[in-house]
């Protein structure tokens, strides 16, 4: 249950299995992605409506149509655009997305596009934030685009490591939009990870590697829930 002392807990999921699993660990919002191992690409709507019927949670859907750099070109950005607007027709929460420009900044006209096919649902950045050349100021064009939350490690690999960082992003932020803490976030550090940082949301993967089956070279690796983790993390927090 979460409480005001408690921060919200999301947790990126791929498949209905790990959807029911994170929400009866205690999760209070699901990242719904496919292709984890890849950083996560848009799942197909018939996905997000079984996981729907499956849980009572809010579910915000990943819209990110190709691997690679975060930049698309208009063909691309219009497939992201289509996908926005159906995920919310088909009950998502909200959608996770993210686009750059070649050095290093936020692409305002592909973020625009996707803000406004998102209409009254919100809309969150994804971690390319943590390949932007300027924090400060890629915050404030968030704000001004109508980004409603960001996630990040705050640049290093984790965001235990990156927690001064993050810190920094709360306060600047000032409530304007929320600092969503992801990357590594375990037990065994996620209090301090909050207490230092003042991040009021984290955000951890529900699945881990299947390793009775070995990835098959060209088709990807099978991925199990994780509900021992998140119940874990959320244990670690009240």
């Amino acid at each position: 249950m979460l409480t005001p002392k408690r921060p919200l807990v999301e947790v990126a999921v791929d498949s209905v299995a790990s959807a029911v699993a994170a929400e009866a660990a205690g999760a209070d919002r699901l990242e719904l992605c496919q292709c984890l191992e890849l950083g996560g690409l848009t799942p197909s709507l018939g996905l997000l409506e079984a996981v729907r019927r499956r849980v009572s949670i809010p579910v915000f859907l990943m819209v990110r149509s190709v691997t690679g750099p975060f930049r698309y070109d208009g063909p691309e950005t219009g497939v992201m655009a289509s996908d926005v607007k159906r995920a919310g027709e088909a009950g998502a929460a909200g959608v996770v997305i993210g686009a750059l420009t070649a050095d290093g900044r936020i692409d305002r006209e592909v973020v625009r596009a996707m803000v406004l096919a998102a209409g009254t649902i919100p809309v969150t950045f994804h971690r390319a934030f943590d390949l932007v050349a300027d924090v400060p100021g890629a915050l404030e064009e968030l704000v001004s685009l109508g980004v409603t939350r960001v996630l990040t490690s705050g640049g290093p690999s984790t965001a235990f490591a990156g927690r001064s960082a993050l810190a920094d992003m709360v306060r600047r932020s000032a409530g304007r939009l929320t600092i969503l803490a992801g990357g590594g976030v375990r037990a065994d550090h996620v209090a301090e990870l909050v207490r230092t940082s003042g991040v009021s949301e984290v955000h951890l993967s529900g699945v881990v590697a299947d390793e009775q089956t070995p990835a098959q070279p060209g088709y990807g690796q099978a991925f199990l829930p994780a509900q021992a983790r998140v119940e874990a993390v959320l244990a670690a927090l009240r």
